[in-house]
């Protein structure tokens, strides 16, 4: 079993990038989808990028540093963020249809007790699959899986369980420590063979059996696929843009866990008269969100005030619960601010507290400034298409 990360800070990160970065190369090529105990063969970086306590940027880079083109594999996987972030941006719809399933599969649940059951049974690891109930645990007591274990998880949850992809979903969303909106409801939704239509992933025995060393022996796997019910991909919208701030308007800094490392707002001449912090790790999930999440998130804040706090003015909050949004809307009116400025928030949770934050801000002639890291703003608009349309640009752009 993997132990969650040691803090949720930036330095706990640096040190685990330090441990990670001479397998960054030829070596986590060769085992990355090995079902190893420890898994110190893949970086476990995901709960730090996630929240951006590190950025996908230095990590590209000091592997590339380190290991030059050999790294490539691994700057693939890094790279997977930020498609699957950009192409939801252009396709925000299914983040709505995956949340609407959601509530329509907890439905299904208080109408049939025996898919209840099989749910319960999954979520607490008591189906009797080798593999899976183990994983089910580990995911529940660390808040961690890896990545080719989600696969597995997923493919036997859809095709042999026969539960809802959408409860899935969302059973890790609420307790990965590095579970976002948009690359956990995307590797579900092509796991399930509707991102890349008629490509299901299906989990073979045999290869659980080898990845883990002899360690699973799962029976009673689906042998077959089947066609999952669900939209269709839409057609990619305009990707949107971040906004600018007016250096000369009195301003204040929002931050969120979405982008905990605000130094390139700060390096760029931002400087606020006040900083608060907007959480929102139960907006993740209808269902309880794990303690571990609620634990990872608060350290992380609590970090980067310490880091940044010379910087940052007189801090307010954590913000969080029902009432955040007029939480936020009392704290700019009472910092004397014209213009909110928060880091752009990708398609999820915070997103949405961000959009009813910006129509009540308006109310108050309060502008609400999204700022969108370079990074995200050139790479998210070439996700539209599949990742290797994608990987092609943006291996070029990091």
């Amino acid at each position: 079993m993997t132990p969650p990360p040691a803090a949720a800070t930036r330095a706990s990160g640096l040190d685990r990038l330090a441990q990670f970065l001479p397998m960054a190369g030829e070596d986590y090529a060769k085992l990355r989808n090995l079902h190893r105990p420890g898994h110190d063969h893949v970086s476990r970086l995901s709960p730090y990028l996630r929240h951006r306590l590190l950025t996908e940027a230095e990590v590209i880079d000091q592997a590339r540093a380190r290991h030059g083109a050999h790294a490539d594999v691994f700057v693939a996987e890094i790279l997977w963020r930020a498609y699957w972030k950009g192409w939801l941006e252009m396709r925000p719809q299914v983040w709505r249809e995956t949340q609407a399933g959601v509530y329509a599969g907890l439905a299904r649940l208080d109408r049939d007790r025996d898919l209840a059951h099989t749910y319960e049974a999954a979520c607490e690891g008591r189906t009797g699959i080798d593999g899976f109930d183990d994983w089910a645990r580990a995911l529940t007591a660390t808040g961690y899986l890896h990545n080719h274990q989600r696969m597995c998880f997923a493919s036997i949850w859809i095709f042999t369980l026969h539960l809802p992809w959408e409860l899935g979903a969302d059973f890790f969303l609420r307790h990965l420590l590095d579970g976002d909106p948009a690359s956990n409801t995307l590797s579900w939704r092509w796991v399930a063979g509707l991102h890349t239509p008629g490509k299901a992933y299906l989990a073979k025995a045999e290869v659980i059996t080898s990845l883990s060393d002899g360690a699973h022996w799962p029976k009673g796997l689906a042998e077959q696929s089947f066609a999952v019910a669900g939209p269709s991909n839409p057609v990619p919208g305009p990707c949107p843009q971040g906004g600018a701030w007016d250096r000369h308007l009195p301003t204040a800094l929002l931050l969120h866990e979405e982008d905990l490392s605000p130094d390139w707002l700060l390096t760029s001449g931002l400087r606020p008269q006040s900083t608060a912090f907007l959480v929102a790790p139960d907006a993740r999930s209808p269902r309880p969100v794990s303690p571990l999440i609620k634990t990872f998130v608060r350290g992380a804040v609590e970090d980067c005030s310490r880091r940044l706090a010379p910087d940052l003015s007189s801090l307010h909050g954590p913000v969080q619960g029902p009432g955040a949004v007029d939480a936020l809307v009392a704290w700019a009116r009472q910092s004397a601010a014209l213009q909110v400025v928060t880091p752009f928030a990708p398609v999820g949770p915070v997103a949405g507290l961000l959009a009813s934050l910006d129509k009540r801000l308006a109310a108050e002639n309060i502008r609400l400034i999204r700022a969108m890291r370079p990074y995200d703003a050139s790479l998210w608009p070439h996700a539209t298409h599949g990742f290797f349309r994608f990987h092609q640009a943006a291996r070029r752009l990091v």
